[in-house]
């Protein structure tokens, strides 16, 4: 990064200070959060205890019975003595023989371990009753995971013999990540337990709150808005199973929980009123998805939509009513006598497909319009969403002739898509509905890792079209937000995290920059200086690779020839320096054996964009596996290449096929099986559009394809240009997502001189570089001064390859008639 005002540069960015144009949507840039990964339950909702009610599953599913000296007991669920209607199960702890020195006591691991931190205090309350022959008293405490260190206990006593409500504290003595809950009875009887709920230290205080360290990473992000509670959550897999929100009102002990459809049984102990509050203190508006009757599995008829649409009125009630109104009074008693200022419903979730054999596409207009009246009737201040095809179309619409303020479009795509859309929302109708691209992210495996620089760059590229448009596109959040690193169900995400840690993924950083910097008011602007080259025309271009699926390879000895001089272009034998390749996907060790057998491709690739007319030679031992060896040649993305595949289809096949925009088609093929142990010599030949293959130095395959794939055609910079009127300052958000560094002259036009400026970079040396949970800072924003543009009105800024980049440029009023 570097900028000097003398330094030519070809690049010119002109930004037009004294015409500008559309405001900028105020409610841009928001977040989506659904309970998906253990978001919520395991995340995001700060209960410590897993299993804290004993619903899931026959037996009490993360309790474990511990028995020390001579003492015996046994534990068992029993639905005889309920707790209440809401709680069908309890935890029985039967006592047979007591030791004075021992106990029979009951742990709990938490959510793949307990985070415990010295000097904080722990809140603790659960129900219990005892048998008359108990007498004792339950020892509660926070111990290491082998039982070893003890950090905090208490005692509670005087356990009657009907249901009671017991409170306590806990102050740990010590720091650990992988803590457990113990419960230690020392009195033959029986005690019955039921929500056992153990809560840290809270975001903003709140009972029944959030874990600190994730809302404050969302809070940083200055979202606008927040759309919950999903996503299919909404929906469930069978309508049983659907999120109805007056079970997640009130207190703990009252919520019954439900199955969760993305694998596990949640407490919704971060329910509707959770929800509002969070939005309450982010400073962002709620956004309400509502469920139309439809699941995955199932669906209830029109005819029963009645007290569907009615749930949602008494939803609104609750958030707008005043204290007076029926459902007001209950938010008053929950503890929030103010309303909460709902303003936003989505009516339906991805419920708009239009095919027959989608449950989720049933009648979604008939179901659509009849929320619609009902809501705009009672309460016409409400914004309302309607939903339009998530998925099988680029191009999704609004093809009823009901009214509709605003659709929810769901993009999950490549890099490249997003590159190519850049300019997607630039001629949409303004005489339609308003936009919101509700979910989006980069998701293809070999583009986005586990959440990459790659991933990050697509999608930065795509939020620039959505502000430069945001007269259209209104609202936007990228999904999903939160992954336990433990249960990684959806791939990749925002923020990652384990008991005791959080990092955020380059994707993170760019809605928080984007958040961050966004202007009031749209400052055109534009590029000049560059020429689109158009791609080579009948010719294979691109770098190699060398992989495999399902199967553990060593490789070795892999040459690259410029067919035209004989020149070598890479010659690799691992020895150690493995710089010249970047690792796509898999487990990888030198020399190069690819030692990962599971059913996700293994990808590394090496060599430039631009290689055409190479011979390749290598050669290649398969170790194990059920298929065979993959190799890549005219590699120009995660989407866009053609391979080699040795063995493949349970080792039965030879085949040459390409991938275009992720679509796999086979050019040609022949039956054939790789042997395990045996080396073999393996040679692509790339001459113009032609392939040639070798195995052993016999003749595969000799192929030509008639329309070879092209390489993406990137322009120098993506860019959006707005204005803070509130401050002056000018906010210039630029993304380049080519391999070299671009030069460039900033030239502000107009009535206005710079004062200073500030640059934050997000960059890294690979766009496969990641964070993680060892290494959360490998690809964060960078921040500095731009030096040497105090009075002027131009000046040169290079752009970082591979990089987003925020210059923020304060100015003031300069007439230059004047000087």
């Amino acid at each position: 990064m570097a900028c000097n005002q003398e330094l030519p540069a070809a690049l010119e960015l002109k930004i037009d200070a004294e015409h500008p144009g559309i405001n900028i949507s105020p409610n841009l840039y928001g977040i989506f959060f659904e309970d998906i990964n253990h978001a919520a339950d395991g995340g995001l909702y700060a209960e410590l205890i897993r299993n804290r009610s004993f619903e899931e599953a026959t037996i009490p599913k993360y309790w474990s019975l511990s028995l020390t000296g001579t003492a015996e007991g046994t534990i068992t669920l029993d639905s005889d003595n309920p707790l209440n209607s809401a709680q069908s199960k309890a935890l029985r702890v039967d006592v047979t023989t007591a030791d004075p020195a021992g106990s029979v006591s009951i742990a709990n691991e938490g959510y793949w371990g307990i985070r415990v931190t010295a000097g904080s205090q722990y809140y603790l309350s659960f129900f219990a009753k005892a048998s008359s022959e108990f007498t004792g008293k339950i020892t509660v405490s926070l111990q290491s995971a082998d039982g070893q260190a003890v950090y905090g206990q208490t005692a509670v006593s005087g356990i009657g013999t009907d249901w009671q409500k017991y409170t306590t504290t806990i102050v740990a003595n010590g720091t650990d990540s992988n803590a457990r809950f113990v419960l230690a009875l020392n009195t033959v009887g029986s005690v019955w337990f039921d929500v056992v709920s153990l809560f840290p230290p809270t975001f903003n205080n709140r009972p029944n709150g959030l874990r600190q360290d994730l809302a404050t990473m969302v809070k940083e992000m200055k979202p606008r808005f927040v759309r919950f509670p999903g996503g299919c959550f909404v929906e469930g897999d069978v309508m049983a199973n659907a999120f109805r929100w007056k079970n997640t009102i009130g207190k703990i002990e009252a919520r019954p929980g439900h199955q969760n459809l993305w694998g596990y049984r949640t407490t919704d102990g971060m329910g509707y009123h959770e929800f509002l509050q969070f939005c309450e203190d982010l400073g962002a508006e709620p956004l309400y998805v509502v469920n139309i009757g439809i699941a995955h599995k199932d669906n209830i008829s029109l005819d029963e939509l009645d007290s569907w649409i009615q749930d949602v009125l008494d939803a609104i009630e609750y958030a707008n009513g005043d204290a007076t109104t029926p459902y007001g009074a209950k938010r008053a008693a929950n503890g929030h006598a103010a309303p909460f200022h709902l303003k936003y419903i989505e009516i339906g979730n991805e419920n708009n497909q239009y095919d027959s054999q989608d449950n989720r596409s049933n009648l979604y207009g008939e179901r659509y319009i009849r929320f619609y009246k009902a809501i705009k009737e009672k309460y016409p201040e409400i914004y309302t969403i309607g939903n339009v095809e998530a998925w099988g179309t680029d191009t999704p619409s609004w093809q009823y002739s009901y009214p509709v303020e605003i659709v929810d479009e769901h993009y999950y795509r490549s890099t490249q898509w997003f590159i190519n859309n850049a300019h997607k929302y630039d001629n949409y109708d303004r005489k339609g509905p308003r936009i919101y691209v509700g979910e989006y992210a980069v998701t293809t495996n070999l583009d986005c890792g586990k959440g990459n620089l790659n991933a990050a760059l697509g999608e930065a590229v795509f939020m620039t079209g959505m502000e430069r448009n945001s007269d259209i596109v209104r609202m936007a959040s990228y999904a999903p937000l939160f992954v336990n690193a433990n249960d990684r169900t959806w791939n990749p995400d925002a923020i990652v995290f384990n008991s005791s840690r959080v990092y955020g993924t380059p994707s993170y950083y760019v809605q928080k920059m984007f958040s961050n910097n966004i202007g009031n008011i749209f400052l055109p602007t534009t590029l000049t200086g560059f020429n689109r080259i158009a791609p080579a025309a009948n010719k294979i271009i691109g770098k190699i690779g060398i992989g495999t699926y399902n199967t553990a390879v060593k490789y070795d000895s892999v040459v690259v020839t410029n067919q035209s001089d004989d020149r070598i272009l890479l010659s690799d034998d691992f020895p150690a320096n493995v710089t010249n390749w970047s690792v796509k996907s898999g487990t990888w060790s030198l020399s190069y054996n690819e030692t990962d057998t599971a059913s996700t491709p293994g990808m590394i690739v090496a060599g430039s964009s631009d290689w055409s007319n190479y011979t390749l030679t290598l050669n290649a031992q398969k170790i194990s596996g059920k298929e065979g060896m993959m190799i890549y040649f005219g590699y120009i993305d995660g989407n866009n290449f053609y391979d080699l595949n040795l063995g493949g289809w349970n080792n039965t096949l030879h085949a040459i096929q390409k991938n275009n925009n992720g679509n796999t088609a086979i050019l040609t093929s022949t039956a054939g099986t790789i042997t395990i142990g045996q080396t073999y010599q393996i040679k692509v030949v790339v001459s113009g559009a032609n392939i040639k293959a070798y195995l052993d130095d016999e003749l595969l395959f000799d192929v030509t394809d008639s329309s070879p794939l092209k390489p993406a055609q990137h322009d120098p910079l993506y860019y959006v240009t707005s204005k803070d009127t509130a401050t002056g300052d000018i906010i210039i958000k630029a993304v380049n997502p080519n391999e070299e560094a671009k030069k460039t002259m900033i030239n502000v036009v107009g009535k206005v001189r710079i004062l200073s400026g500030t640059a934050s970079v997000l960059t890294s040396d690979r766009v496969t570089d990641e964070n993680s949970l060892a290494c959360p800072t490998k690809v964060v924003p960078v921040d500095s001064q731009i030096a040497g543009v105090g009075g002027a009105t131009r000046f040169n800024y290079t752009f970082s390859r591979n990089s987003v980049t925020v210059l923020r440029l304060k100015t003031q009023v300069h007439d230059v008639s004047t000087n």
